[in-house]
């Protein structure tokens, strides 16, 4: 036996605290890409009772919770308390106390500026057992998303964390701004947009050079970024000038400079431009990423949901004689995992699915076939209903032959309709049901009317009509980018102009569609 192997993993025992003994953990959210969250912090979410989130941490690391999982907002910005810090103490410990297990989310890392150690001060003094989960600060990943090294062997050998916000109850700051003047290097502040000015004064009296470059970096990592290269001298002006707010890091050193032959954030074909993916919140992810490497500040606001068929037990019995039928045919990744799911809960054995041949309309449709490890014999080259019977009709009819189609209740009648005319004795098995999306757990909605958006992505008939359903005020300028014919004809139907149709009716081609249009 290996030397350890009796012994549980580190996470194990961490986790194996029961009721009533709850546990806390301290996580660092990151900067705010979610690309950049640790392995650890999103084990932690996944895990959690309670997620008490903060107003920097990015809202869509919350679908990586349980649904049973009690999500608590604590967030706070200048002049806009939810919680005191006094009451977010007590939360803590209330919760762990309860035999849950509490993650603490907070923007960065928690002991970078950010009151993780008070807090973890408060849950040591009510004997309540924590971990602490670093993540990555702003402070150094903001400025590298702006193309700016804090170090650089040609221009500083050392940096400088300082905060430009510090508790108010003290008497005095305890910055010493002439030795920062003294230092020199890189510096860094966190949290100081709105006294920018009087710094940048304090700095200039302490004897830093008027000219040294300074650069405020606003939501560092995320596809609202927005850098302002000023120097000492000029800053705080061009800041009120351009109505640059908070939240930022600042940068003040000759590093700045390499902004010039290193940016690269800021340089992508959908940087500054913000798109609602409409997906639901599983699929959402993929169409999501896409548009984020490419630079675009999604929101994601799911629209539908899906749930299990009205009629379970009718449906496990066509996948229970799936073997029966010559064909079956899926028209979506979704149809196909509620298939085998259920497939895979009578059978053990993949072979009981027979001689029976797979038809699948769109490659994500087939990848998901794939992913079962079964071979698909048929996919159209348009990824449309209409475009599998033609294929049918390619390959000699299908006269006689009997066909289970695994697709969505209330879908289109066109293809049952159209390949029962062919001859075909075909039987629907509604797979699962589309509903609409009622929960808003990220705050989508109210970020869509605050800020609008400059596009929204539609990739079915039920996005277009439960996005309209929720009678959210439509954004001024906000440009409609479909999936396909269908969905571009529903959104014509419902008074919609679509901007942008993909040619290719997948992800990848509505990505593509998107970056061609900006």
């Amino acid at each position: 036996m290996a030397p350890n192997a009796s012994r549980p993993s580190y996470w194990s025992e961490l986790m194996a605290d029961k009721k009533p003994n709850g546990k806390c953990f301290l996580v660092g959210a990151g900067p705010g890409d979610l690309g950049l969250v640790t392995l650890r912090s999103k084990q932690c979410i996944e895990q959690a009772d309670v997620v008490v989130y903060d107003y920097l941490s990015n809202p869509e690391m919350l679908k990586w919770a349980p649904e049973s999982a009690e999500i608590i907002y604590a967030g706070k910005k200048a002049g806009a308390h939810t919680l005191t810090q006094d009451e977010i103490n007590a939360l803590l410990v209330d919760k762990a106390r309860d035999g849950k297990q509490v993650v603490r989310l907070k923007g960065g890392d928690p002991f970078v500026f950010g009151r993780g150690a008070e807090e973890a001060q408060a849950l040591a003094a009510a004997h309540v057992p924590f971990v602490v989960v670093p993540g990555i600060t702003s402070a150094i990943a903001g400025p590298a998303y702006a193309g700016i090294p804090v170090t650089h062997r040609g221009k500083n050998s050392h940096v400088t964390f300082f905060t430009g916000h510090e508790d108010p109850e003290k008497s005095g700051t305890s910055i010493d701004v002439a030795a920062l003047a003294r230092l020199g290097g890189t510096q860094v502040m966190l949290m100081g947009v709105e006294r920018i000015e009087a710094i940048a004064r304090e700095m200039l009296a302490n004897g830093m050079r008027s000219d040294l470059p300074v650069a405020l970096i606003r939501w560092a990592t995320t596809g609202r970024q927005e850098t302002l290269v000023g120097n000492l001298e000029n800053i705080a002006r061009r800041v009120a000038d351009s109505g640059f707010t908070a939240p930022a890091v600042v940068v003040f050193g000759d590093v700045v400079a390499l902004r010039n032959e290193l940016s690269w954030f800021e340089d992508q074909p959908l940087s500054g431009k913000r798109i609602v993916v409409t997906r639901t919140r599983s699929q959402a992810g993929v169409l999501s990423e896409q548009l984020r490497a490419l630079g675009a500040d999604v929101i994601e606001l799911p629209t539908i949901r899906i749930e299990p068929p009205s009629d379970l037990r009718a449906f496990a019995e066509l996948v229970q004689d799936a073997h029966s039928y010559d064909w079956i045919v899926f028209t979506s990744p979704n149809g196909v995992t509620a298939f085998f799911d259920l497939f895979y809960k009578l059978y053990n054995d993949a072979r009981e699915i027979g001689g029976v041949r797979i038809a699948a309309i769109g490659p994500a449709t087939a990848q998901r076939i794939k992913d079962f490890h079964l071979k698909v014999d048929l996919q159209p080259e348009e990824f449309v209903a209409e475009s599998i019977v033609r294929e049918f009709r390619k390959q000699g009819g299908v006269e006689n032959l009997r066909i289970l189609l695994a697709r969505a209740e209330k879908a289109r009648d066109l293809l049952p309709k159209e390949l029962s005319a062919l001859g075909a004795i075909v039987d629907e098995g509604f797979a699962y049901r589309t509903v609409p999306e009622t929960r808003d757990v990220t705050g989508a909605r109210r970020r869509l009317l605050e800020e609008g958006a400059d596009l929204i992505t539609f990739t079915s008939s039920s996005t277009v009509e439960n996005f309209l359903a929720l009678g959210l005020a439509w954004p001024a300028g906000m440009q409609v980018a479909s999936i396909g014919p269908v969905t571009s004809a529903t959104a014509h139907e419902r008074g919609l102009e679509v901007a942008i149709e993909a040619r290719r009716h997948d992800i990848m081609g509505l990505v593509e569609a998107i970056r061609k249009f900006f």
